[in-house]
């Protein structure tokens, strides 16, 4: 094991010890255990810096399951390495400011557990070489962040929201999991590296466009694009340190991560570039709009979390088109790439802060509600002072990292319609239109949330508490944030060679040029489109009481939130009703359905598929096995007409005798003897069972009742002994028995064949049949505790009904 495998392992292993240590220290902040691990993490992944800007790479191998290609192999490279560091750093000053922000009162050793969880989940995503090990950690950050978002679980607004992410995200890890079955099938491999340098084999294969789709589907949902976005408000529901690390550098990264590292296997597909490029310019443009009519500090930064992510997602779209082009025409779309990773970095740094800063203003005067809020700034100099620098930089005001992310996305948006290609340079003249319209909605709440907060008239009654600035350690952690604002804003080149550099190289699986950014570009159609979005936001913000009417009466059924509480509601009640049709409390009707379900399938594979039925080598049958199958049918027709449930036992076993006597004659003894055991204690036990029951009762089944049985008692015979010829008709296969003749006197040392084969060649399997005797035995245990429980004042079943049962 290696040092890169440690470090994935290390939250992990701290997520086992904080709840023990939490025992047994109560007067200590659990978090001061905690952020070492973080810090500690975020030291060791700095120092792959120099390994990538020298476009190298780091690979470590683990054989874990190879057997089916799932082994723990990691992969560091410029892309991994940025959300490393994002996921360890941001990680960091969270845990830093929770322990300022959570209480002692609060089950901290739980929650420091989930997100140490979820910090090493999001580390083996992003790290993972193998697909199906990304998938392992993929489905952990869900499991960890429903555990994070329903933390305050007495709550019902956050078990709500809980749900609903946990609901809408492993709807998109199955879909996931689909495409990337299908991607590995293609691609004869698990590893994603092998994967990306064979595109061309998975490009080729007929489960292409399946792949991609499910794939698609999987990252869209984590990142809450649309229409999937609908989670992500309601987990807003969580504490502000789970927001602040969930919803701006980690879990809704992982759908962003996922697409940049699979484009260069599907970006040689326009539906991939198409479908990338609208989902995120009309994510963009709805959440941007939506954001606008919140009242609610964290429902503001929720939907401007999912319009940023669109604003991501649709570069890395356009992006995929340099993978048609060669030499500089290539590197001119491959800016987008760039773009993207630097506005990752800068959303993380300036969203962070905001959710921070909206934790404070929480904590600091007890409501999130806008409408109780304003003319705090003189009273929260320090939180004012975060707030206008993040939030600037989020509307892509200079000299703030936001503007110079957003000027590169404008460029990028503007450059793809001169691209001859997938009609880019027609009905590509939309993508500038749409993305200006979203960045003008993220200008106008941008602007608005830092007014309506700190600017306007104070509302001292309408506050639970008196508002003041919070201790100096909760406001360490975003000031600092604050502060990267303002640096990255104004030395970009900081980021550009060490990270931006090598990260946009990794997903377009090139060299690219050197990033540049520069506070002012000329006058260029980006620039221009920035006034315009100035312009128009400035004039929104001013009439904002008199559009904002508008989206505020939309209908609530015409809302997706609408369709998913009544999809919520619905499906339970439908479940139990298709339930309740065959888990009737009858056996008899479960019985039906199987079997009734092993005839339909039976006759379905036959007619479908063209099975041959061989009876050149059947054995010749011998006058005293027609006697035995005479008797079989006469005990059987017997056992059907009678009306005693003693002759019933008599007849079932004479059935079963019968079958014992064909296995002497079919040079069978040991199973034999063993069907003459088993028919002798399963008769016994009848007779003992129903002795305590009533005389059998055949006058109230009705004919319905009575034919059903016979066609599906009909159905069942025909269909296994179809079944039997099939198998006999169709060995694809020579028998195993010859390997066992010469095998189990020199491999098992034994003399008796079927010993061996039970006890050495099929041991496992002899195990798990000795341990259902065991769960048999439990559940034999537990019923006769029940039955003592029920005579102790339970209410007994009326014997008849019981008796149908």
């Amino acid at each position: 094991m290696s040092w890169l495998h440690a470090a994935v392992l290390l939250p992990f292993i701290f997520a086992l010890i904080i709840p023990i240590v939490y025992r047994f220290i109560k007067r200590i902040h659990i978090g001061w255990f905690t952020l070492p691990v973080p810090v500690v993490l975020f030291i060791y992944f700095l120092t792959y810096i120099s390994t990538t800007m020298s476009g190298k790479t780091r690979f470590a191998e683990l054989p874990w399951m190879p057997q089916i290609g799932m082994n723990y192999n990691l992969y560091v490279d410029g892309l991994s390495l940025l959300f490393s560091l994002l996921i360890t750093g941001i990680g960091a000053l969270v845990t830093f400011y929770s322990i300022s922000y959570l209480s002692k009162k609060e089950q901290l050793g739980n929650f420091y557990c989930y997100l140490l969880l979820f910090m090493g989940a999001m580390l083996g995503v992003v790290l993972s070489d193998n697909v199906f090990m990304l998938y392992l950690f993929w489905e952990m950050t869900s499991f960890s962040s429903f555990l994070l978002i329903s933390f305050w679980r007495t709550r019902e607004a956050s078990l709500y929201g809980a749900q609903k992410s946990l609901l809408i995200t492993v709807f998109g890890g199955l879909s996931l999991l689909g495409g990337f079955i299908l991607m590995t099938l293609s691609g004869h491999s698990t590893s994603i590296r092998h994967l990306i340098a064979h595109a061309s084999e998975i490009q080729s294969s007929p489960f292409f466009i399946l792949a991609m789709i499910l794939i698609l589907f999987g990252a869209m949902t984590k990142s809450a694009q649309f229409p999937f976005y609908i989670w992500l408000p309601d987990a807003m529901e969580a504490p502000t340190p789970v927001s602040a690390y969930l919803h701006s550098a980690t879990m809704v990264k992982a759908g962003i991560y996922l697409v940049a590292r699979l484009t260069p296997i599907f970006a040689l597909s326009q539906g991939w570039i198409w479908t990338v490029t609208a989902i995120g310019l009309v994510t963009l443009f709805w959440a941007s709009l939506n954001a606008t009519k919140q009242s609610d500090l964290k429902g503001i930064l929720a939907f401007s979390t999912v319009s940023q992510l669109g604003m991501v997602m649709s570069m890395l779209g356009i992006g995929a088109v340099s993978f048609h082009f060669q030499g500089s025409q290539s590197q001119f779309y491959a800016a987008a790439f760039i773009a993207a990773v630097f506005h990752l970095i800068n959303h993380a740094t300036f969203k962070c802060a905001l959710f921070m800063v909206a934790g404070i203003i929480d904590h600091e005067t007890g409501t999130r509600d806008v409408r109780k809020l304003g003319g705090l700034m003189t009273i929260m100099p320090i939180s004012f002072t975060i707030t206008v620098i993040s939030a600037l930089s989020m509307a892509g005001v200079p000299p703030f990292n936001g503007f110079l992310s957003k000027e590169s996305f404008l460029e990028a948006m503007i450059n793809v319609t001169q691209a001859p290609l997938f009609s880019l340079n027609t009905l590509g003249v939309l993508i500038p239109i749409v993305a200006i319209l979203g960045s003008i909605f993220t200008f106008v709440y941008s602007v608005r949330f830092i007014g309506q907060i700190f600017w306007g008239s104070y509302k001292p009654e309408s506050l639970p508490h008196k508002p003041h600035e919070p201790s100096v350690l909760m406001w360490i952690a975003p000031a600092f944030l604050a502060v990267l604002v303002v640096v990255f804003g104004l030395f970009p080149t900081l980021l550009a060679k060490p990270i931006i550099d090598p990260a946009s190289q990794a997903i377009r699986n090139a060299k690219l040029p050197d990033a540049e950014f520069h506070l002012f570009h000329g006058f260029t159609p980006a620039f221009f489109s920035t006034l315009v979005i100035y312009a128009i936001g400035i004039l929104l913000i001013f009439t904002y009481h008199k559009w904002v009417k508008v989206l505020e009466n939309i209908p609530e059924r015409l809302e997706l939130n609408h369709f998913y509480d009544r999809s919520a509601d619905n499906l339970p009640v439908f479940s139990k009703q298709v339930t309740h049709t065959y888990m009737s409390g009858f056996i008899r009707n479960k019985l039906v359905v199987i079997m009734g379900s092993l005839i339909v399938l039976t006759a379905v594979t036959v007619l479908a598929l063209p099975f041959a039925f061989d009876f050149s080598h059947v054995s010749r049958v011998r006058s005293y096995e027609v006697i035995i199958v005479v008797m079989i049918l006469a005990a059987a027709i017997m056992l059907v007409f009678a009306r005693s449930r003693l002759f019933s036992i008599i007849m079932l076993s004479a059935v079963g005798y019968s079958m014992a006597i064909f296995y002497i004659f079919f040079n069978a003894p040991d199973l034999a003897l063993t069907q003459f055991v088993v028919e002798t204690i399963s008769t016994a036990l009848f007779l003992l069972c129903f002795y305590h029951l009533p005389n059998l009762n055949r006058y109230n089944e009705t004919t319905s009742f009575k034919v059903t049985n016979a066609v599906i008692a009909a159905g069942v015979g025909i269909a296994v002994t179809i079944l039997g010829l099939i198998a006999y008709g169709n060995k694809h296969f020579d028998s195993i028995a010859a390997y066992y003749k010469e095998n189990v006197h020199s491999l098992a040392h034994g003399n008796n064949m079927v010993n061996v084969i039970l006890v050495d060649f099929r041991g496992t399997d002899t195990l798990f049949e000795s341990s259902v005797l065991g769960i048999a035995g439990l559940a034999v245990y537990t019923l006769i505790k029940l039955r003592s429980k029920h005579k102790n004042g339970y209410e007994r079943v009326d014997e008849n009904e019981q008796t149908e049962k």
